[in-house]
């Protein structure tokens, strides 16, 4: 199963680690959007650690990101900077997809 996280706020950066990590130990992909607030987790090396985790990919939206100022320096190359073309492609690839 692929399950999508979409973060669309910077309140829930334990459950979206939590879930990940419970997600990949059933053997599933996880696939994570950013978008919002969500972007400012960004700035935080747990967050954009799971990145590295294997069956784990990444993305958020430029435009939140620009739009909060959200720092992105830093952030790791395998996180796509993207657009909302991004998350429209982690809900068509989804098996489920919640939203935190």
């Amino acid at each position: 199963m692929k399950l999508g996280i979409l973060v669309n706020t910077d309140r829930n950066q334990a459950a979206v680690i939590g879930i990940t990590k419970a997600a990949l130990k059933k053997g599933h992909e996880v696939n994570i959007f950013a978008m919002d607030s969500g972007t400012r987790l960004l700035e935080d090396p747990s967050y954009t650690g799971l990145c590295e985790l294997e069956g784990v990919s990444m993305s958020f939206c430029d435009y939140s990101a620009k739009e909060l100022g959200t720092r992105k320096d830093g952030i790791p190359e395998k996180i796509v900077c993207g657009s909302q073309y991004n998350n429209a492609t982690m809900n068509h690839s989804s098996d489920k997809v919640i939203v935190l």
